[in-house]
């Protein structure tokens, strides 16, 4: 089953979706889409953990 993550759920105003098979996937295009769009350069634990928590089956 496919695996997603939604920008907007972090607070964001934005419409990016990460989409992969595993959790590992969603995390990697969505590390990509935070440093080329948003800026991010660092994952904090805090910040990974709040990834995983939105990440969901589609």
């Amino acid at each position: 089953m496919a695996k997603a993550m939604h920008c907007s759920d972090m607070g964001s105003d934005c419409t990016f979706v990460a989409r992969g098979g595993t959790v590992e996937e969603v995390m990697a295009v969505g590390a990509e889409h935070g440093k080329e769009v948003h800026g991010i350069t660092e994952l904090t634990p805090e910040m990974v953990e709040k990834v995983k928590s939105v990440i969901r089956d589609e």
